[in-house]
């Protein structure tokens, strides 16, 4: 029996997750899909430029596994551009240390990274605030997302 996946840490997800070739009508052309670990790995080794067993601490996976994602996401990057793919950022096995909370007073909710103070609300000071998931609608940011 397989040893079931471990969720992979991310803490950079990307404003724009669509790329297509220029002049290509996106209805036209066949999109390759990169994991949001994939885009991590890549992120962390080729632009952090850190070394194989920092990005796999960062990432929380071994340097194997570190190996294997970014591998992944190379093949998958180098085709979409030899190509002519579009590519989609999206799902994958990751967890963040992110996590959004809401507050029970102004009902502002907003996301923190685990290291900073979440017991004040930015927007009001309150301190009646409570992570989405007690609040009944969080989507497992505190532990994980599992998107295929």
């Amino acid at each position: 029996m397989a040893r079931p996946t471990k969720f992979r840490r991310v803490e950079f997800f990307p404003e724009d997750d669509y790329f297509v070739p220029c002049g290509k009508p996106k209805c036209q052309i066949e999109e390759i899909a990169l994991k949001v670990e994939e885009l991590e790995a890549m992120r962390l080794k080729d632009i952090e430029e850190l070394n194989q067993e920092e990005c796999a601490e960062k990432m929380q996976v071994s340097r194997q596994t570190f190996q294997n994602i970014i591998d992944s996401a190379r093949k998958k990057v180098v085709t979409a551009l030899t190509e002519g793919k579009a590519i989609r950022i999206s799902g994958g096995h990751y967890t963040t240390k992110l996590c959004k909370f809401k507050c029970a007073e102004c009902e502002t909710i907003y996301e923190i990274n685990y290291d900073q103070d979440r017991a004040v609300c930015p927007s009001c000071g309150s301190d009646k605030v409570m992570c989405n998931k007690k609040a009944g609608f969080c989507k497992n940011w505190c532990k994980g997302n599992n998107i295929e």
